[in-house]
């Protein structure tokens, strides 16, 4: 009987020290078609600054992907974030002088959606409507 109850506080403790399951966000904005062989090729070859930085700010599983959509070009953005202070990792992302310099060579390749050009945004924020754990 002894060992059945030590593997249930063994499981109660691992349990309570487990953290947290990262937050998911996901965005889209269109991508100008002229554009489009630049922006995949900075994202096939990210400057390793870049990837250090995101890892920094707490993301992780971060992918992009491009679709045609009757005719124009979208793209599709998806992080999570095993951090505990997102505004607080956004804005020391923000503030790096390597993440400004290839947001200038990004930004200019993207055509914000309306809803997020209305804001000064590039990225229009997706809502999450289904999660298989």
């Amino acid at each position: 009987m002894k060992p059945i109850i030590a593997l249930i506080i063994t499981g109660f403790l691992a349990g309570c020290t487990a953290e947290p399951p990262p937050r998911r966000f996901a965005w889209i904005t269109g991508l100008k078609p002229e554009k489009t062989a630049y922006y995949k090729d900075l994202h096939a070859k990210p400057w390793p600054a870049i990837n250090r930085k995101l890892k920094e700010c707490n993301i992780r599983n971060y992918s992009i992907h491009l679709k045609e959509i009757d005719g124009k070009l979208y793209l599709f953005s998806y992080l999570e974030y095993a951090g505990n202070d997102w505004e607080g990792d956004m804005k020391k992302m923000a503030a790096d002088p390597e993440t400004q310099r290839w947001w200038k060579e990004t930004d200019p390749c993207q055509a914000p959606l309306p809803d997020a050009a209305a804001q000064g945004k590039i990225w229009s924020d997706m809502e999450e409507v289904y999660y298989l754990r």
